[in-house]
């Protein structure tokens, strides 16, 4: 009985918080980030990222508010994925996610650079990360950033650097330009797995915040998220299928500003 009970609780909480998300998504979002209550500037927002489907296994939450707030979101991904070999179809299933997701093809670009490799250990040196980057913000007139936090949500050394080349950047402040930079946090090994239950944590925790810079984002079109993801047929195996259902970061992200 108290394991009928404890499952029975465990699947009212994840449906109560699937309710949650729906009626988000139905609803004009009181989320605040990059919105003030006065303007309603559109962005340049540059989403950076390390392989092929990061934009859709881990961004998905942020993309399409961006997107439904008619930001111009633009793609930089540092690599083709080419770790097994498949770099051109990943590439070319990135191209087909984007339009899932509502970004111009023209606004995704995808790096095959020698240097930048897919690979666990392949160790990706920042001072290029961080040019490639400045030179795509100035490209595109980009004028916010949003990428990994140092953890990488996965762990990935690639997801890593890819934050430490943007944290380069900041640093560094070439030409004196103003960049807006902001880190998806990585949950911790129980949060990440516990699904849309998660979203009543990183609510809480975004709301203990009073100076702004921490922002929980809600995941405004799950459907939509799915179909991106599957649009990554390559990568679409049973494991994959497993994490996107039971992963929180297909329903929430918490976004942190990079001081």
């Amino acid at each position: 009985m108290t394991w009928i009970a404890l499952i029975t609780a465990v699947l009212v909480l994840w449906f109560a918080s699937l309710c949650k998300v729906f009626l988000e998504s139905m609803s004009a979002s009181k989320a605040a980030f990059l919105n003030d209550g006065v303007s309603s500037r559109r962005r340049n927002v540059l989403v950076v990222i390390a392989h092929p489907d990061d934009e859709s296994m881990f961004f998905a939450p942020v993309i399409n508010y961006l997107t439904s707030r008619h930001h111009n979101v633009h793609i930089l991904c540092m690599s083709t994925g080419n770790a097994d070999g498949m770099g051109s179809i990943r590439k070319e299933e990135l191209q087909l996610a984007s339009v899932v997701l509502k970004i111009p093809a023209q606004q995704v670009t995808v790096l095959d650079h020698p240097d930048l490799q897919d690979g666990f250990g392949k160790v990706w040196n920042w001072d290029l990360l961080a040019s490639i980057i400045e030179e795509e913000t100035r490209t595109h007139s980009i004028d916010l950033i949003i990428t990994f936090d140092d953890y990488g949500i996965s762990g990935h050394c690639n997801h890593c650097d890819v934050h430490q080349g943007v944290r380069k950047l900041l640093h560094d402040a070439l030409g004196g330009r103003h960049l807006e930079a902001w880190e998806i946090m990585s949950p911790n090994i129980v949060r990440k797995y516990i699904g849309p239950v998660d979203i009543w944590l990183s609510i809480m925790f975004s709301r203990l915040d009073k100076d702004g810079l921490s922002h929980c984002l809600l995941n405004l079109d799950l459907r939509k998220s799915y179909a991106a993801m599957a649009q990554h047929s390559s990568q679409w195996v049973w494991f994959r299928k497993l994490f996107v259902t039971f992963s929180s970061c297909t329903y929430v992200s918490t976004l942190k500003k990079i001081a």
